[in-house]
């Protein structure tokens, strides 16, 4: 199934999780807790969706909060799991392509979004959601480390590799690394590569039930071999969302975002993403930002 909404640039005024939107940048409030342990050159944003199938994007830069909402950029149903696929873009017109899990049919689609700026106004001019590939049931959580997607349902951890086939983008069966322990994992995003050869690995973060904030290396040529750590014990069990970042004056260190259902968010920076330590990661609460659309990973 294909479809594909042509749509006019008009005006749209939505209610984001308590906040008033009007297809541009609405403030949150400021982020008044942990600044001084996130540097001010340091951003982090997640996509989420409303329950009417509103897209949205939460935004923490410049040590403020911010909620986006573009005119048009409804996809009509909330997946159940969500990953950019890649985008391009100035300051007047956008293009994105994204993986979307649907909730109940069991399909993974892939959406395309064409945005523009019209008087002062971000708008979705054309979008198309199409299915990519069945057997997605359950997904609970979706991760890219191109030419990988990373797959968590119920206990078990999956791979696809993604491929082109007589021009046409595809992936591949999926191969499951792990069968079990991943039904306690809340949250998972790709990081980083590094190594090279039959070393190099894919570097994913993430949160567990447990509180536990964790790196998993999973072995690119051989991938049930996974090896990981435990960066913080606990205080990270209720995020239902992590997200990395950048940080421009700071490229070996990185933001992370954490959402939680309730609204609240808290930012923390660690001034090493490599060193596979924990224990320097500083930040705290943001406090309750409203932030109660879902939202994914990034």
């Amino acid at each position: 199934m294909r479809k594909t909404i042509a749509i006019a640039a008009t005006a749209l005024t939505v209610a984001a999780t308590g906040i008033a939107v009007t297809g541009v940048i609405v403030p949150a409030g400021p982020a008044t807790a942990a600044l001084s342990d996130v540097p001010a050159d340091c951003g982090v944003s997640t996509a989420a969706y409303r329950s009417d199938g509103q897209r949205l994007s939460y935004v923490y830069a410049d040590r403020a909060t911010s909620t986006k909402a573009y005119v048009n950029d409804n996809l009509g149903w909330v997946p159940s799991a969500h990953q950019q696929i890649g985008g391009s873009g100035d300051d007047t017109s956008f293009r994105s392509t994204e993986y979307a899990a649907h909730p109940t049919d069991g399909w993974l689609y892939k959406v395309s979004r064409q945005g523009q700026l019209v008087d002062g106004t971000w708008s979705v001019t054309a979008q198309s959601a199409s299915r990519l590939k069945n057997g997605f049931a359950d997904t609970r959580i979706l991760a890219t480390a191109s030419p990988y997607l990373y797959r968590v349902a119920g206990t078990s951890l999956y791979r696809y590799t993604e491929t082109y086939v007589d021009d046409v983008f595809t992936l591949s069966a999926p191969v499951r690394l792990a069968s079990s322990g991943w039904d306690g994992v809340n949250t998972l995003t790709y990081e980083r590569s590094g190594g090279t050869g039959s070393a190099a690995v894919d570097v994913l973060i993430g949160t567990k039930a447990n509180g536990e904030l964790k790196e998993w290396r999973v072995n690119r040529a051989t991938p049930t071999t996974i090896s990981s750590k435990v960066l913080r014990a606990s205080g990270w069990g209720l995020f239902t969302s992590l997200s990395t970042g950048y940080c421009d004056a700071h490229p070996n260190g990185r933001p992370l975002l954490g959402i939680k259902a309730d609204g609240t968010a808290s930012v923390h920076f660690d001034a090493s993403k490599t060193d596979g330590v924990g224990t320097d990661i500083k930040g705290g609460t943001l406090g309750a930002l409203g932030w109660t659309a879902k939202a994914y990973g990034q």
